[in-house]
């Protein structure tokens, strides 16, 4: 019961012994997540308990002679139907325990009601627990006021940009929710960027596919919680009164009066303390290590003195003190107090003006941080609304959505590894790094996963003093504006991206002159950028090598029937784009993808004087089931069962209200007008045996199809891909984490999955050593744009490719990246009438890239 609770947060029925008994053992330990069915006994009684979300399936059978049966599915046992005396299963959070003494199954309620009322919990808990609203009130540090007039300068000093205000603070703020993005992410990796990054652009978030499922945090939400408390934890195996004196959050991101409170706590044996996380701009990355070393050393004498909340802030940054980044000194202090074996005894707490999205808390939680007050967000805000940019809220309504949005959205990245509560995902460091070399990981962010190696900590500080001098620049520059940033749409001073304007213009006018030699003049300016800038890649080199006779080489009609074009649903783009990839990939032999949209049964029958045909040659099936029948399966030459989708590994299809138009509704079996978010794809297989049960039956659907399941590239995907040839697939798709989508968060978007260059290197090599790869084809997709993409692809292992933004491109997509508004003024990513009337796109330009 303590390790493995039921949801009681949220649980509006559940009695108040058993609530106040789950509230107090929270305060001991974090709960544990499923899938479980977890058997147990002490010799005289035996049972099971199931996780609380009930992923994991237990069904037993009671015999007239007293036999019980209980297994992951029923018959596993051959038991005549007269011997049953009656069966059923374990339900989520539920306990089933045989009493062998008494002879007899003691009931869920019985048990539990007798452990919750073997100590006065609820008295415990009204005694000791405290609540954050309940602490008295503090005065708001004064602010003195050069620093309010300094507020550009700091937006500056911690990257702030114009886009970030537009395209992630107002949707926050105004609607209380996470910010939305449509297309793929083709800006260089941190690493290999020209612009200063922060630490967070550093890490990528890992999710659940097949082995484990995630969670579908919107119907699901009953299980999940933003709880969490702050203080000294007490021995986990002695409960005592004393255990639950903690402070308790409602969620960990606190407003500025929330801070006050706790900084001038004087409630029982609470005591914090704040340490500035700031250094010497003049001393470099050896002043950085110097004054963290410090911090840690501070952090450790307050302990000893019996301190048990830990502030790190950064206010103060001025032109000569410039602030560490937060989440350095976050998961550097967690790992230190762990090497102290005093971690337990404090809770941590961060008062900084660098985090602001939901990728920052959430790495921040995952590196330890128990609160976080992003107190230049707020300030932000409050500027945004006098100046006119944030209109229809005010100021403590615009926080209070701004604290809605980052909690559930910090939610959500947790959900997709299948952690329910934020309290599990404290600590968790569920993150893989892409470039920071294995010293630095060791030290600060020991056992995070680092395959690709690169900077350190005096890139790091280079990279913040970059951006400290934009904020206190020796000579005044350019006033208060903020830069322009570029990170989510292109622009001329920001960030730069594979697909620009100059490609673009450069592939549209090859495809639709037909000529070869401006295609290769578009190639090169993609593989030249590739190479300076982008991707993993771009960094490889090819070996020099006898080349092989011409003859020998499989003919390009041969060649292009290994190419398809990406899963892009009818719904997420035009019936007029999405019917000219199936025309184009059905002339040459190729494969087109309808997405986990269905398709329109008149395309299966359709031709032309041609001989055209428009039936998407990949059928796809995610959790949505979106316009999945009998005769859908049946017109396939490929099934694929969409696991993720590298755009947003570890959730589910998302399609606008706006964009469900009734011919839209029609195929999906849906209503018009309302918005369709799927659960996280096959949410509900959480073993490879659920999946070979799915690939029998599609299998059995259309015995002529091959069966294709989809993958996204991340640490130990190719154990996954094994499994999944092991299940009998025909196909495994490693995507990219940089894919397009019609909407998903933005964080997602930018902060989930990996490049597929590492997914499908390590996909190939296990299966090569289980000497598993004669049995499945392995195939890849994620920004290719150009042959010599192909090639690097072909040299890791795929030997089939997926290609989806640059088909769209040649049919004349230009980038808006609006998908989700359905404004695309091409004619391409809408349902509106009136724009498709734009789309002049043909078959033979997709035929031509």
């Amino acid at each position: 019961m303590m390790a493995i609770p039921e949801p009681w947060t949220a649980h509006e029925s559940m009695s108040e012994e058993k609530k106040a008994f789950y509230e107090y053992h929270a305060c001991l330990m974090e709960p544990w997540d499923g899938p479980a069915s977890i058997a147990f006994t002490d010799g005289t009684t035996i049972g099971a308990v199931l996780d609380r979300n009930g992923l994991r399936p237990s069904r037993y059978y009671v015999t007239k002679d007293d036999l019980v049966i209980m297994a992951s599915e029923a018959g596993v046992l051959p038991i005549e139907p007269e011997r049953i005396a009656h069966k059923g299963r374990l339900q989520p959070g539920r306990m089933f325990l045989v009493n062998m003494e008494e002879g007899r199954i003691v009931a869920d309620e019985e048990i539990k009601h007798q452990i919750a009322t073997e100590q006065p919990y609820r008295q415990w808990l009204d005694q000791y627990l405290v609540n954050l609203a309940d602490l008295p009130a503090v005065a708001a540090e004064a602010v003195s006021l050069e620093e309010s007039l300094s507020l550009g300068e700091r937006q500056r000093a911690f990257g702030y940009t114009f886009e970030q205000l537009r395209l992630l603070l107002t949707p926050m703020a105004r609607d209380g929710v996470e910010a939305v993005g449509a297309m793929g992410n083709d800006a260089p990796l941190a690493v290999l960027s020209d612009q200063p990054k922060l630490l967070y652009d550093y890490f990528q978030q890992l999710f659940a596919q097949v082995t484990n499922p995630p969670i579908d945090s919107i119907r699901e939400e009953i299980i999940t919680s933003a709880e969490t408390t702050l203080g000294s934890e007490r021995n986990l195996l002695k409960p005592e009164p004393e255990s639950c004196h903690l402070i308790k959050l409602k969620t960990p991101i606190l407003s500025n009066e929330e801070l006050s409170k706790l900084k001038g706590v004087a409630v029982g044996e609470f005591k914090s303390v704040t340490l500035p996380i700031l250094f010497e701009a003049h001393s470099g990355a050896a002043g950085l290590d110097a004054t963290l070393e410090s911090i840690f050393a501070q952090c450790d004498r307050a302990i000893e003195r019996g301190t048990n909340i830990l502030i790190l802030s950064d206010r103060g940054v001025n032109g000569e003190k410039a602030a560490i980044p937060a989440l350095l000194a976050v998961a550097g202090l967690h790992h230190h107090l762990i090497r102290q074996g005093t971690r337990t005894r404090v809770g941590i707490v961060l008062e900084s003006g660098e985090p602001r999205e939901v990728h920052h808390f959430a790495l921040l939680i995952g590196y330890g941080c128990c609160a976080i007050n992003p107190y230049l967000a707020f300030e932000t805000l409050n500027q945004m609304i006098q100046e006119g940019w944030l209109t229809g809220v005010d100021y403590p309504t615009a926080c209070k959505n701004y604290i809605k949005a980052a909690t559930k959205g910090t939610i959500k990245v947790a959900s997709k590894i299948g952690i329910s509560t934020l309290q599990s995902y404290r600590g968790a460091q569920i993150f893989e790094s892409v470039g920071l070399n294995q010293a630095f990981i060791d030290k600060y962010f020991t056992w995070t996963a680092s395959r690709i190696e690169g900077i350190g900590l005096a890139e790091i500080t280079e990279e913040t003093l970059l951006r400290h001098r934009q904020g206190f620049p020796d000579r005044p520059s350019n006033g208060h504006t903020l830069e322009v940033g570029g990170e989510y749409q292109w622009r001329r001073e920001g960030e730069a991206h594979l697909f620009s304007p100059e490609t673009i213009h450069a592939l549209q006018k090859a495809v639709r002159e037909g000529k070869y030699d401006l295609f290769k003049q578009y190639s090169a300016r993609v593989n030249q950028q590739n190479q300076k800038i982008f991707t993993l890649r771009g960094l490889l080199a090819f070996k020099p090598h006898n080349p092989v006779p011409l003859e020998e080489v499989e003919p390009v009609e041969a060649i292009v029937k290994r190419f398809k074009t990406g899963a892009m649903s009818y719904g997420s783009i035009s019936k007029e784009a999405h019917e000219a990839l199936a025309i184009a990939m059905n002339r040459i032999g190729g494969k087109s993808n309808t997405g986990e949209g269905g398709e329109d049964p008149e395309r299966y029958t359709w031709t032309n004087e041609r001989g055209d045909s428009k039936n998407s040659a990949i059928k796809q099936v995610a959790s949505g089931r979106f316009g999945v029948t009998s005769l859908y399966l049946s017109q396939a030459k490929e099934i694929q069962i969409k696991m993720a989708q590298g755009a947003k590994p570890g959730e589910g299809g998302q399609l606008p209200g706006r964009k469900v138009y009734p011919w839209i509704a029609k195929v999906r079996h849906s209503t018009p007008g309302v918005g369709l978010i799927s659960p996280p794809p096959h949410h509900d297989i959480y073993s490879i045996e659920d999946l070979a049960e799915l690939i029998h039956d599609l299998k059995n659907a259309n015995r002529k199809a091959r069966i294709s399941v989809k993958l996204v590239s991340e640490v130990g995907v190719g154990t996954i891909a094994a499994g999944v040839a092991k299940a009998h697939a025909d196909v495994v798709l490693i995507s990219g984490h940089d894919g397009g989508t019609g909407a998903s968060p933005q964080t997602s978007i930018k902060h989930a999955g990996l490049p597929w260059e590492l997914g499908l290197a390590e996909t190939h090599q296990t299966l090569v050593l289980n000497n598993l790869r004669s049995r499945i084809a392995v195939e890849t997709d994620g920004q290719m744009k150009t042959g010599r993409d192909v090639v690097v692809a072909a040299l890791l292992g795929a030997e089939e490719f997926g290609f989806a933004t640059a088909p769209l491109v040649s049919l004349g997509c230009i980038m808006m990246r609006v998908c989700h508004l359905d404004t695309c003024p091409a004619g391409i990513a809408t349902q509106n009438p009136q724009l498709r009337t734009n789309f002049t796109g043909d078959p033979n330009t997709r035929l031509t890239s």
